[in-house]
């Protein structure tokens, strides 16, 4: 338990400076006169380099294991935080999309030690509605951070100013970095037979099927989610920068609370078992049913501001409940000695999913609104659907 604890807390730690990283670059260069795009712009090495993290990350935990791993993430994120204090003059963009790619190299590999690490800290005998319960904590609490670390990183600008910050940032994080050295066990989910790099890929039919499943879950979420939304509070509802950012920021926070409080939800709290594939296959196709749903009412004249916040909250707390198992069945899913591997590859689809589904969230909305953007999150939600159909009955 105490493991858990400390893998927790320095997860805790890095996804708070990771939120307030991005609050504070998205203000900073604002205030320098960069335009949208161009923030934007700031933010697709932090993308990227997720997916091929994930995917060599894995790879690594299993070869030096999975606490150093966990270490090297943070190390990088204080790199890249401290690189940022440098003056103006050098804050070319190139050099700022270098250190968001660290940010995002960090990112990944602490992520991926901490949710694979979780299995190993289970004594042998435990249930698997007790793994659930860690799972769902351990990712819902880091969602719930993260749309913290938003408004930690607006307070901070405003009281001391972007360097002040970053440097905080950077030393309480540095503080995390030196506990968790000190309490964590070494060699954790190191195998003992070196993988080849050749092995980075994950060899079982059922962890391949969930990855792709997963690849289509988050791009679906964030095809309308991560641009057409924002735009569209503003430009057509007419809402303030900060009515829009603090809306996001909540909405990320419950997100994480009702992932988090998944096993009560679903009704696993006291069971002995956790969700299998059918949960994740029934969850996804109700989650298809609210974009569609939305982009009926909004078709049908329905009074827009009223359509899309309630939408989305429904969309949040189905969407929640299936990251949640979807969550935990990777790691129910794996062996110890492939659980790095494992999770590494299922983050990497994770990515490219955001990814994926980012850009084609600015290029459908451009062309077909926000109605379009519902729309083909909802076709992505069918096809996360009949994927799952192959693991249903696992």
């Amino acid at each position: 338990m105490r493991n858990y604890l400390v893998v927790t807390a320095g997860y805790w730690a890095f996804t708070l400076t990771d939120g307030a990283i991005r609050m504070l670059v998205v203000l900073y260069f604002h205030l320098l006169g960069y335009s949208p795009f161009e923030v934007a712009m700031l933010f697709i090495f932090y993308e990227f380099f997720g997916i091929v993290t994930n995917l060599v990350g894995g790879w690594l935990g299993a070869r030096v294991g999975l606490n150093l791993t966990m270490l090297v993430g943070m190390g990088l994120q204080v790199l890249a935080l401290i690189m940022l204090t440098v003056p103006d003059l050098w804050l070319s963009v190139g050099y700022v999309m270098l250190a968001q790619a660290l940010s995002g190299i960090a990112k990944d590999l602490n992520k991926m030690a901490a949710k694979a690490s979780v299995k190993l800290f289970l004594p042998a005998q435990a249930s698997d509605s007790r793994l659930f319960k860690w799972v769902a904590v351990l990712t819902g609490s880091k969602n719930a951070l993260k749309g913290l670390g938003f408004f930690v990183g607006a307070g901070l600008m405003q009281w001391l100013g972007f360097r002040g910050a970053l440097m905080v940032l950077a030393s309480g994080l540095f503080c995390a970095l030196l506990v968790s050295a000190w309490l964590l066990p070494s060699g954790l989910g190191k195998t003992k037979a070196k993988p080849a790099f050749s092995q980075v890929f994950a060899t079982q039919p059922l962890i391949n099927w969930l990855a792709a499943a997963r690849f289509f879950l988050f791009g679906a979420r964030d095809i309308w989610f991560v641009v057409a939304l924002p735009v569209y509070f503003y430009a057509v509802l007419g809402w303030e920068f900060v009515t829009v950012g603090s809306f996001m920021a909540v909405w990320i926070m419950g997100y994480g609370l009702i992932q988090a409080s998944a096993p009560l939800i679903l009704g696993h709290a006291d069971r002995a078992r956790g969700p299998n594939g059918f949960a994740a296959l029934t969850w996804v196709v109700v989650l298809a049913l609210v974009p569609a749903s939305i982009a009926m009412l909004l078709s049908a004249g329905m009074q827009p501001d009223l359509v899309v916040v309630i939408g989305l909250l429904v969309f949040g707390v189905v969407f929640a409940l299936n990251s949640a198992v979807h969550s935990y069945l990777i790691v129910a899913w794996s062996a110890p000695d492939e659980m790095a591997k494992n999770v590494g590859f299922y983050y990497m689809a994770n990515a490219g999913g955001r990814l994926t589904g980012t850009v084609l969230s600015g290029l459908i909305y451009q062309s077909q609104g926000l109605i379009g953007c519902l729309w083909w999150s909802s076709f992505m939600l069918g096809l996360a659907g009949l994927i799952s159909i192959r693991f249903s009955r696992v």
